[in-house]
């Protein structure tokens, strides 16, 4: 049944439709718990029992809490908050003589049939001249001001057969007639800025529909993947006091298109992070090597759970449903890193938070998708397992997860942080 936990996952996710709306909201989540805030163009001066929080290109996070008392390597989580989505180009507006549509391109491996006559809006990051010097502004429209119409089945006979999709062609989103205000006047006035003051932009396109709880059992909406675990993660963070390994809240951006940037899970963010730590509290030579090689890692980025049309996809043993507790998952060709170790190590974590877990492994004629945990142990080789939610429609504009699961996963992530 629905949980209230599951409707405050649901409210962030609708408050929050971009990577840089997520990272604000954490950050004001960790704000209010009494976190301060660091700067990488900074020094740091870290105290035991300090809560901190570091954040680079507004869009992806790290937040730390030092136990009061000697400890000894790293509890982390790593999630992100990127979803695949349709991103606004620069000069975006395509006039004829009938109709403005806005020029997009596909930002991650979208389900696109999934974009079609849906109410969209506008949201993301502008950076604006103020004073002779640039600053950063988010900006949400918060209404629906767009639609992609769905070509008539009387013209596309071939649309129930396998059609192709074309972004630069079907995806284009009707703004308004030809005389529409100006797209970028309307951004600006939005975010309280003059036309001219902006610079440059960030901005997508993003599913305007709320979020159903239905069949007591279910709940569907958009940006699921990652968002949930994002959110169950410093939830589990904010709730933990650890005792002998310094808890550490990761969320990364860009995973859904490669990770291979200076936010992403490849970068070096977690790694300067942790040295800084290690180097400013424990004493002695290679203080942070020997930290990293006591600590232990859950890359939580959500799961496949077996779909009710398709069984025929899934393992035909390993088979996780909705709301059936988090998701373990294995690939032997370590596109998840999760090993026999770190899985027991999950497996005991789950028993002592009264957790459930069930395993994800694909078929072994199907190739998988990577995640977050082994493009970062590229950086910071930290024994990892990982985790997330069942749901299904993963990369569709609409997603479906079971209800209970996201508060199973801020439990596994709070009993994880208490260490």
């Amino acid at each position: 049944m629905t949980t209230k936990f599951d409707q405050d996952t649901a409210e962030f996710i609708e408050k929050h439709p971009t990577c840089f709306h997520v990272i604000a909201g954490q950050k004001e989540m960790l704000k209010e718990a009494g976190f301060c805030q660091l700067f990488e163009t900074e020094d740091w001066e870290l105290q035991a029992g300090g809560k901190y929080f570091a954040i680079r290109n507004d869009s992806a996070l790290i937040a730390f809490q030092i136990p009061k008392g000697q400890w000894k390597g790293y509890s982390i989580t790593a999630s992100h908050c990127d979803s695949p989505c349709l991103k606004i180009k620069e000069n975006p507006e395509m006039k004829d003589k009938k109709y403005t549509r806005l020029n997009v391109e596909a930002y991650g491996g979208a389900i696109l049939s999934t974009w079609f006559d849906k109410p969209l809006s506008v949201a993301g990051r502008l950076t604006v001249k103020e004073g002779g010097k640039l600053k950063n502004l988010l900006v949400d429209m918060e209404e629906d001001m767009l639609v992609i119409p769905n070509l008539a089945i009387h013209m596309n006979r071939q649309v129930n057969d396998g059609y192709s999709y074309n972004v630069q062609k079907d995806l284009l989103p009707l703004y308004g007639k030809a005389d529409a205000e100006a797209f970028m006047e309307k951004i600006a006035a939005k975010a309280g800025v003059a036309r001219e003051q902006i610079l440059s932009s960030d901005l997508i396109v993003y599913n305007r529909q709320p979020f159903s709880f239905w069949g007591g059992e279910f709940m569907s909406g958009p940006r699921i993947d990652d968002c949930m675990c994002a959110y169950a993660s410093v939830r589990g963070f904010l709730a933990a006091e650890p005792e002998e390994k310094t808890a550490v809240h990761v969320v990364y951006d860009n995973e859904e298109v490669g990770s291979s940037t200076k936010q992403g899970a490849a970068s070096t963010f977690l790694k300067d992070v942790l040295t800084r730590i290690s180097e400013a509290v424990h004493e002695g030579n290679n203080a942070y090597t020997k930290d990293v090689a006591a600590s232990f890692m859950l890359s939580a980025d959500n799961a496949h759970g077996i779909h009710p049309n398709y069984p025929e996809k899934c393992d035909p043993v390993n088979q996780p449903i909705l709301g059936g507790g988090i998701v373990l998952k294995f690939s032997a060709n370590q596109k998840y890193t999760t090993d026999g170790y770190t899985a027991a190590q999950v497996r005991l974590l789950a028993e002592k938070a009264g957790v459930a877990i069930q395993v994800f492994t694909n078929r072994s004629d199907v190739p998988g998708g990577s995640t977050l945990g082994n493009i970062s142990g590229n950086q910071v080789p930290v024994p990892t397992a990982d985790i997330g939610v069942a749901q299904l429609a993963m990369h569709s504009s609409w997603e479906t997860c079971g209800c209970g699961d996201a508060q199973q996963l801020m439990e596994l992530t709070k009993q994880l942080f208490c260490l």
